[in-house]
């Protein structure tokens, strides 16, 4: 911790902190607006839909998104707390160690969702046979593995800080 004497050197050193939490404001994480898939459509969308469902349409909803800020959310605001004491209180980096690592919490999350399991036809669609179940130790079950088929929705999430 610094030690600091004198008013005037701790107006300073305050005014540089000041300076360095206010460089930016807030962090989005997930599917961005400019991510589509060489179709057009936005990953937004789609990670939408799979989120909620889509009953007209036989989508049940996959809430990958919501169980990972139910389960995470907890965590985020101490880690804020040692990023930014551990990067000299700049909330640029903060911000930017935190969108990397909350878009890190949520791959993990739709890599964990393996329910409600996908119809035969989506399976079969995929390249899979009749009656495959989805097994993360048995790599030739991929094609019955819920939210991730191409890998684009996955890949496209990103974060964005607000400066």
């Amino acid at each position: 911790m610094a030690h600091i004497k004198g008013g005037d050197l701790l107006a300073k050193k305050l005014q540089d902190i000041a300076s360095l939490i206010s460089n930016a404001s807030s962090v989005r994480v997930g599917f961005l607006a400019e991510s589509t898939y060489p179709s057009g459509q936005y990953v937004a969308t789609i990670a939408a839909i799979q989120e909620y469902g889509a009953a007209s349409r036989g989508i049940p909803p996959r809430p990958f998104f919501r169980n990972m800020i139910a389960k995470r959310k907890g965590e985020w605001p101490d880690a804020v707390k040692e990023l930014l004491k551990d990067n000299g209180y700049d909330a640029l980096r903060t911000l930017q160690l935190t969108g990397e690592a909350i878009a890190s919490q949520l791959r993990q999350s739709i890599v964990d969702t393996n329910s409600p399991p996908l119809k035969p036809a989506t399976i079969k669609r995929k390249g899979g046979t009749s009656g495959m179940v989805y097994n993360p130790a048995d790599l030739s079950t991929f094609a019955a593995k819920p939210l991730v088929h191409t890998g684009h929705m996955l890949n496209s999430i990103n974060y964005q800080v607000k400066e």
